[in-house]
């Protein structure tokens, strides 16, 4: 080679002749590393004599180099495209005259282009070009530089290109925001300035689909980038450690989420709003809602649904009155308080809510003083807290699940029927009924004789319109008697006794 040639024949990320040996990567080693490009590294291929999967038959190895080719084609088009319009001077209006660096890029599946580039543009343009080049500088010499083995070749391309706009910001313009950010980490390698910050700056700037988000954090984290831009960047979707301040300031936040859904004015608003809430609320399982946040709201659902009954019983006689809007104002009331039960459900912490409703006598009394069609939402609660208990998420002591059976069971006979035609759409009735069954088996045998005994005659009265839980009364039968008798054939028989 000719004293005054300069043959810079740069491998894997810009590697020279072994007297001239850089990377952008800063790897400075000869030996051929892999260029930095958007995706990991591929898996090392395994050993030949190692077999993946069965042995393909002719179909099949046919349709995958065809799955593969089609693909590539696209890609090969899209890059003739990019030198197409770069040799006519559409995407720049430089007048350079020729170029003094030929520039190769080869793809992983030996695709290669070579483009005539100038050395003041990637000089400009690129501190590592910069520093590389005016190393060796020689007048007159041209330079032939190659980047092999390029995972994505359309973007090294791409990127050479975008190093010739004026205007690289406007360039970007509707690229979707995984292309901008393999972009962003080949302008990072190469350390072409204005590309790293249009980048950013249109990340920042952009909407990012929900499920790429993890990507551009992962991505922006692992490029370490030195610009204030950064951290601005990932506010969208961080904040600051957890303290005890921000907690404070979430539950506030929550606190007027749920106030604001509870009190809303709009019936379709409220309902597709507590929809949501609890959906997020499920979402976030590890989220620890405060406690007495929950409570202090089940307390004021509690006091207005007392106020409300108490209103009604004091009305109810009087002709003048919308006993349509009377009947709309408790199945609100009843319907929040549901609301704040399933939540109270979801995240564990319904065990006292339990108690709290065993103990509301003076709500069970009004409930009672009221006809069936205006009252029977509240029995919802009912139902839903036996469900709760008859699958395991509602966990009390057996004093507190017959005390809310006591205060609340006759209810719930009463109203059943009318909750049964009138929200056939949103009871599940086996649900309720395995709920209840579920329930009533968790007590002592005489606490299940008491009930069942009553549950008997409401049924042969009332048929459909009662609670069918003769799954129970089967399985306290066996109990009482039949086990008995089996594991102690000399002990008397359970006497039947029924109790007001």
């Amino acid at each position: 080679m000719a004293s005054r040639e300069v043959s810079t024949m740069i491998k894997q990320g810009f590697i020279a002749d072994p007297s001239l040996s850089f990377s952008p990567s800063r790897i400075t080693s000869p030996v051929k590393l892999s260029a930095a490009s958007p995706p990991p590294p591929p898996p090392p291929p395994p050993p030949p004599n190692v077999s993946t999967h069965s042995n393909p038959t002719l179909f099949d190895m046919m349709s995958d180099e065809h799955n593969r080719e089609l693909p590539r084609r696209k890609s090969h088009a899209r890059v003739a495209q990019i030198l197409t319009e770069f040799k006519n001077g559409v995407v720049y209006g430089h007048s350079l005259g020729p170029g003094d660096v030929k520039l190769t890029v080869v793809g992983k599946d030996g695709y290669r282009v070579t483009m005539d580039v100038h050395r003041k543009v990637l000089s400009e343009k690129s501190r590592f070009f910069m520093e590389k080049m005016n190393s060796r500088r020689e007048k007159g010499v041209s330079h032939m530089v190659e980047i092999s083995e390029c995972d994505d070749l359309e973007i090294y391309v791409e990127t050479v290109v975008f190093m010739y706009s004026d205007d690289l910001k406007k360039k970007l313009i509707g690229e979707n925001v995984i292309k901008i950010l393999a972009l962003l980490k080949v302008s990072a390698a190469i350390s072409f300035d204005e590309g790293v910050m249009s980048c950013l700056e249109h990340l920042e700037a952009v909407p990012w689909p929900e499920d790429e988000e993890e990507i551009v954090v992962s991505c922006l984290e692992e490029l370490h980038l030195p610009d204030d831009s950064v951290p601005l960047i990932l506010q969208r979707v961080s904040s600051q450690p957890s303290t005890s301040s921000t907690r404070t300031r979430t539950d506030d936040i929550f606190l007027k989420l749920l106030t604001g859904v509870l009190q809303a004015k709009d019936d379709k608003a409220r309902r597709e709003m507590k929809v949501l809430i609890f959906k997020l609320v499920r979402e976030e399982a590890d989220y620890d809602v405060s406690k007495d946040t929950l409570y202090g709201l089940c307390h004021r659902c509690l006091t207005s649904l007392v106020l409300c009954l108490s209103e009604v019983t004091t009305q109810m006689n009087d002709p003048g009155i919308d006993r349509g809007a009377l009947m709309g104002e408790i199945a609100r009331e009843a319907d929040n308080m549901l609301w704040m039960v399933d939540i109270l459900i979801e995240k564990k912490l319904c065990g006292e809510f339990v108690k709290l409703w065993a103990d509301q006598k003076e709500l069970a009394n009004l409930h009672s003083k009221i006809p069936t069609m205006y009252r029977h939402e509240i029995s919802k609660i009912t139902a839903q807290i036996c469900v709760g208990i008859g699958k395991g998420r509602i966990l009390v002591n057996r004093e507190t699940r017959f005390a809310v059976l006591n205060t609340w069971l006759e209810a719930l006979y009463d109203d059943f029927g009318w909750m049964r035609r009138l929200s056939s759409r949103s009871l599940d009735r086996k649900l309720v009924e395995d709920g209840l069954s579920q329930t009533i088996l968790t007590l002592s045998l005489r606490q299940q004789q008491v009930i069942l005994m009553k549950w008997f005659d409401r049924f042969l009265t009332k048929g459909d319109d009662c609670p069918n839980v003769q799954r129970a009364f089967e399985v306290w039968w066996r109990r009482a008697f039949i086990r008995q008798v089996l594991t102690e054939p000399d002990a008397p028989q359970l006497q039947i006794t029924l109790y007001d």
